[in-house]
């Protein structure tokens, strides 16, 4: 379960080896295939209405356990609660993983009235990659998957104007290191013409260890245990995150801001651009090696509602200017600060 912009994602996935390559197994591929129909239209249940209880409790565990794990892990929890306060009033706040009070309430009754519910009104696409005979493929999921028509949904469109004040949350706890995690409003998402721009002003920021939130927050002034930036390609969301002591907050939530408005300065060779494209391209290169990868690939397009291949992605990131990043970079505007500290920090 993942999110992608406002859109929660389910993913069932499952691999084989090549009977090509298999003694004895020319069946192979039609036994997985079966087994993934098995898993998804014949679950265990008790009676017609209900999932096995059994197992549904100890699903209900293993949940909780995520949820605790991700409050454990600071570095996670900070990034959780700052999409938390930065989209409080939107789609995008609830968590992937749900919440413990409605964990705790719910029965393998409504649990599985849901999965008949997604079974016939959820959006399914189904992606196979590898040396496989595609027409036999495609008759197999004609066969056994067939349904009425789903229209494509569209997520809801959560308007957020610009905040007039930057909002600044700061929480304590019992910790040694402290997280200060920054939230942006892009304005750009994955099926805008400027997007390959974000992605190569995101890789000069803080996607690599040679980016500016790198060189100068960590190594430079030596201020963070780390300094990175991620964008969030369906929602126009960018995120920088960082591991401070406690007493650093306000020095270097500085020469973050600094970094930033570098960028809209256009503070940055075409040494650097040009290294920073290349990096980006051989990241999207090794996903496209991987069956996975590829299908994750394909998938963007499908969510954002777009076509944008990863062979013209290539192309249109290896021909971004240094006027088109600065233009990014003044769309970017600063909308919540979230700090994680210790109990006698700032």
């Amino acid at each position: 379960m993942l999110k992608k912009g406002d859109y929660h994602i389910l993913t069932i996935r499952l691999e084989t080896a090549n009977e090509k390559y298999v003694a004895n197994e020319s069946s192979t591929m039609h036994d997985m295939l079966e087994l993934f129909k098995e898993i998804i239209f014949a679950p265990h249940r008790t009676g017609e209405k209900a999932f096995d209880k059994k197992i549904f409790n100890r699903e209900k565990q293993t949940l909780k356990q995520k949820m605790a794990a991700i409050t454990d892990d600071k570095m996670s929890y900070a990034n959780m609660r700052l999409i938390d306060e930065m989209c409080k009033d939107e789609t995008y706040k609830l968590h992937v993983h749900g919440y413990e009070s409605q964990l705790n309430e719910l029965t393998s009754e409504e649990t599985y009235s849901y999965y008949k519910e997604v079974l016939e009104q959820d959006q399914l696409d189904l992606y196979v990659v590898g040396d496989v005979e595609m027409s036999e493929i495609e008759q197999f999921f004609l066969d056994n998957f067939s349904r009425h028509p789903v229209p494509q949904r569209e997520a809801a469109a959560d308007e957020k104007p610009r905040m007039e004040k930057i909002n600044e949350v700061i929480e304590k706890q019992q910790i040694q290191q402290a997280k200060l995690h920054i939230g942006y409003r892009t304005q750009i998402v994955f099926a805008d013409a400027d997007y390959p721009a974000l992605h190569v002003f995101n890789g000069l920021l803080g996607g690599f260890p040679s980016s500016k939130l790198f060189l100068n927050v960590r190594e430079k002034n030596s201020l963070a245990y780390y300094a990175a930036s991620r964008m969030e390609s369906h929602k126009g969301l960018l995120f920088i995150f960082s591991g401070i002591a406690p007493a650093d907050y306000t020095k270097a939530r500085q020469i973050i801001e600094e970094q930033m408005t570098a960028m809209k300065k256009g503070d940055f060779t075409d040494d650097e651009m040009d290294k920073t494209k290349e990096l980006i391209i051989n990241q999207l290169l090794e996903t496209m090696d991987n069956p996975v990868g590829l299908v994750e690939l394909s998938y963007q397009q499908v969510v954002a509602g777009a076509t944008l291949p990863p062979e013209r992605l290539i192309h249109a990131i290896q021909v971004v200017t240094k006027e088109q990043i600065i233009a990014v970079a003044e769309k970017i505007h600063e909308d919540t600060v979230y700090l994680l500290t210790d109990k006698g920090g700032a």
